[in-house]
């Protein structure tokens, strides 16, 4: 799974990056996304004509739900059954996203101590995850939630999935709608994985309530297997 992530670039390095219109009224950086935050994501929207820079709540709220608090357990969808599935089928099928990263988190345990290791591209690039979104209630509340997809190579040493994660060429045809669902999920490829690295971080991380750069910093003491 996917259950926390760190996204700090602002507005305006966002809306450059993914040609979007800024839309999101404020949203600042975190270091440590958690279930139910407010996340930037990048759409289409019919009524800009365009891709917008908007602010979704992360965990995924169908339009049938009778409230919001069940988003809190969907902030992931599987890229193996997405497609399928009656909470995520309609929106994967119409309302895709984006979901702009620099790198996410997973904890592995060793005896009755847990390590946080932090997944991030070694070059610092920026991440997009393939996401969904839907609106919900009448305010139209705007949910999502990441795709994920079985972890490769020594990612899946940390976590048996991790974020389905698509490059810059495949972001048009992500958003578009429709499409060959084999197609659009496909993973990365060995080389692009191989620019993920993943580093120990501290056990800071762990607590929701705390934020900020020093997160992603190494722990004095730690291995990394």
């Amino acid at each position: 799974m996917c259950g926390r992530y760190a996204t700090t670039r602002s507005e305006a390095d966002l809306s450059d990056l993914f040609e979007a219109v800024d839309v999101t009224e404020g949203l600042g950086p975190s270091w440590n996304v958690a279930p139910t935050d407010p996340v930037p994501v990048v759409r289409v929207s019919a009524s800009h004509g365009a891709r917008v820079l908007d602010t979704a709540r992360w965990g995924l709220v169908p339009p049938w739900a009778t409230d919001p608090r069940g988003g809190a357990k969907m902030i992931n969808a599987r890229s193996e059954t997405v497609a399928t599935s009656p909470a995520f089928a309609p929106s994967f099928a119409r309302r895709r996203c984006l979901v702009p990263a620099d790198g996410w988190f997973e904890w592995v345990r060793a005896g009755k101590q847990r390590q946080a290791f932090y997944m991030t591209p070694a070059s610092g690039e920026p991440l997009a995850f393939a996401g969904i979104w839907s609106p919900w209630g009448p305010e139209a509340l705007l949910t999502c939630s990441v795709l994920t997809t079985a972890a490769l190579g020594g990612l899946a040493r940390v976590h048996d999935r991790m974020p389905l994660i698509l490059p810059r060429e495949r972001w048009s045809g992500w958003l578009a709608g429709g499409g060959d669902p084999a197609e659009l999920l496909q993973p990365m490829t060995a080389d692009e994985l191989a620019a993920i690295e993943v580093r120990p971080v501290g056990p800071a991380v762990g607590n929701v309530r705390n934020n900020g750069p020093h997160l992603l910093e190494p722990p004095v003491e730690a291995k990394l297997f």
